[in-house]
Parts: structure tokens; C-alpha cells; sequence
């Protein structure tokens, strides 16, 4: 695996991404434990996880068409939140 510096963020920039992460880790681990009989929490975690994914995903495609970062077939780009770099990482 090998890792590329390809750019930075704001501060705010990776606050907003950081809590995205976060929520969407919370809501994975909250999955594990949830079972469907609990029908109206169960929907409201799928619809939930579903929302932040798409949030998730559409901050990276912001970023990364906003700081025209460097991009390969197979490639993701990974946030380190103590200093807020961007890093294109590929196999």
C-alpha cells in the first residue's frame, strides 16, 4: 500500500468530515447490536446510515473537485485529522 500527500483541508473542512466519520462509524457498530424487531429503529438506522453515507461520499466529491487533488483508477483518498492532509492511497 503506498501513501501520496495530494493536499489539505481547512480546519472546518475536516471538523465537517470528521463528524461524518464519526457518525457513520456510531451508527455501524449501532447496527451490529440492533436487530429488525425494533422495526421503527431499525428503518430510522438504515435511512440514517444511508443519509450520512451520502453526505460522507459528497464531501469527498467537493473536496476533490474544489482542490483538484490527484486521482488514480482503484485509488482512495484518506483524511489524517491531526493535520488535516490528504492522501491518495493506492495498492
Amino acid at each position: 500500500m503506498e501513501k501520496k500527500l495530494v493536499g489539505q483541508v481547512t480546519v472546518e473542512e475536516k471538523n465537517e468530515i470528521q463528524a461524518l466519520f464519526e457518525r457513520r462509524n456510531g451508527l455501524n457498530e449501532l447496527s451490529k447490536i440492533l436487530t429488525v424487531e425494533n422495526k421503527a429503529l431499525y428503518e430510522k438506522l438504515v435511512k440514517d446510515l444511508g443519509e450520512t453515507g451520502t453526505k460522507f461520499q459528497n464531501w469527498w466529491n467537493r473536496m476533490g473537485e474544489k482542490y483538484n487533488w490527484e486521482s488514480v483508477e482503484g485509488g482512495n483518498w484518506e483524511i489524517d485529522f491531526d493535520t488535516c492532509n490528504i492522501y491518495l492511497v493506492t495498492e
